[in-house]
């Protein structure tokens, strides 16, 4: 791509891939020392730090659903959004998970661990192909009849009578 991406995964690279490390580390370092002035509890703060990564087990159902799934739970938005309603509402249980759970994405945005792409996430479950192939076996196995009707629908339009 631009020498700040890979070709095939679209994933950082570089100063953009370290960037993104240092940004993440900040993050947990940043939240951990907020919820130590907060004076919240140790034992929470061990017990919650790995619950985002429960997210995994949508990884059961299929890469796409763990893919949504673990991105949801790893995203800023609803942590961020959890923080404004513990300020708002004044309530320390709220603002202490908000908190605890930015610091989980942090580590892990510094450990290296992004947000997944969805068909990124097929390439692997389709045995290290290209997004491209691993799409296309995807979509042939999650509906075997449409893509034998998406086929013959092609043959019909290119045959001159349609047969």
């Amino acid at each position: 791509m631009n020498g700040t991406t890979t070709a095939e995964t679209g994933a950082a690279t570089g100063g953009v891939r370290w960037l993104l490390r240092l940004e993440g580390l900040t993050l947990f370092a940043g939240m951990t020392l907020l919820y130590a002035i907060w004076d919240g509890s140790w034992w929470i703060y061990a017990i919650l730090f790995l619950v985002p990564d429960l997210s995994f087990a949508g990884y059961l159902a299929s890469p796409r659903v763990g893919a949504i799934v673990y991105n949801a739970a790893h995203s800023y938005l609803a942590p961020v959004a959890l923080m404004t309603l513990g300020f708002v509402t004044t309530s320390p249980l709220t603002l202490s998970i908000a908190l605890i759970w930015l610091a989980h994405i942090g580590i892990d945005r510094a450990l290296g661990y992004g947000l997944g792409d969805v068909v990124a996430t097929a390439t692997v479950a389709a045995g290290g192909r290209t997004a491209k192939d691993a799409t296309v076996q995807v979509r042939a196995q999650a509906t075997p009849d449409q893509g034998a009707g998406r086929r013959a629908a092609r043959h019909d339009a290119r045959s001159p009578a349609g047969g």
